[in-house]
């Protein structure tokens, strides 16, 4: 997902076919403009960084990168996640509860976005934190994320993928997913990124109860003597 993404970079799932010549270069071109602009990125930061510079780095045309990448902030963000894990939603088992298949799926996508290197991962979620463009355009986004999820929503629970409630509930995970990915990154990714996400899938699923109860046990000392 482009909001995990900041997590979150791998095309096709496992389990798919191996994609054709032409594909596979297209792919390869995508990652060699991604690779330079995080490279040129962590030498002379983001403003610096100029399209023709990345063009020149990755060995391509300034007028291919807009061609695979509309604009900076997109080489940063997109991923090609979303259509996998569509794939893995509708592939758990149908009496599988909704926020478990959920869990799956999420943790899922941050072991692909392991294996990008934990140093990517963590400059692009910096990146949303530091540079206003990046994350509105993070925000613009969404929408396309959302509409897949609802799909699946819609899919998986017999409700209107255009209806009220499944469009809050998605937006609600998306915006909640981005939110995980700016927490991570302004605490200087010191936690583990799973356990937050996890907790954020808590919240969605328990709301707020099950937090504050939390923070009130760790805040209110046990009484002397008390049992565990």
């Amino acid at each position: 997902m482009n909001t995990m993404a900041a997590t979150a970079h791998s095309s096709a799932s496992a389990a798919g076919p191996r994609p054709g010549l032409r594909e596979r270069k297209k792919m390869k071109t995508r990652t060699a403009i991604r690779d330079a602009t995080y490279r040129l990125i962590q030498q002379q930061g983001y403003d610096a960084t100029t399209i023709e510079q990345i063009a020149e780095a990755a060995e391509v045309s300034p007028s291919t990168v807009f061609r695979y990448f509309p604009t900076k902030e997109d080489i940063v963000l997109t991923d090609e996640y979303d259509p996998m894990l569509e794939e893995e939603l509708r592939a758990r088992p149908a009496d599988e509860p909704w926020f478990d298949s959920l869990r799956y799926v999420l943790r899922k996508a941050i072991s692909l976005g392991d294996n990008e290197g934990p140093e990517v991962t963590r400059l692009r979620t910096r990146l949303m934190v530091e540079v206003p463009a990046v994350r509105s355009r993070m925000m613009e986004s969404m929408s396309v994320t959302g509409r897949l999820l609802c799909r699946a929503i819609g899919e998986r629970t017999g409700l209107d993928p255009e209806g009220l409630e499944v469009r809050v509930f998605a937006m609600s995970l998306i915006g909640g997913l981005m939110e995980t990915s700016l927490y991570w990154a302004e605490g200087g990714h010191r936690e583990d990124f799973a356990e937050v996400v996890d907790r954020a899938v808590d919240v969605l699923e328990h709301g707020l109860g099950g937090a504050a109860g939390k923070a009130a046990g760790a805040e209110t000392p046990r009484p002397q003597g008390h049992p565990a």
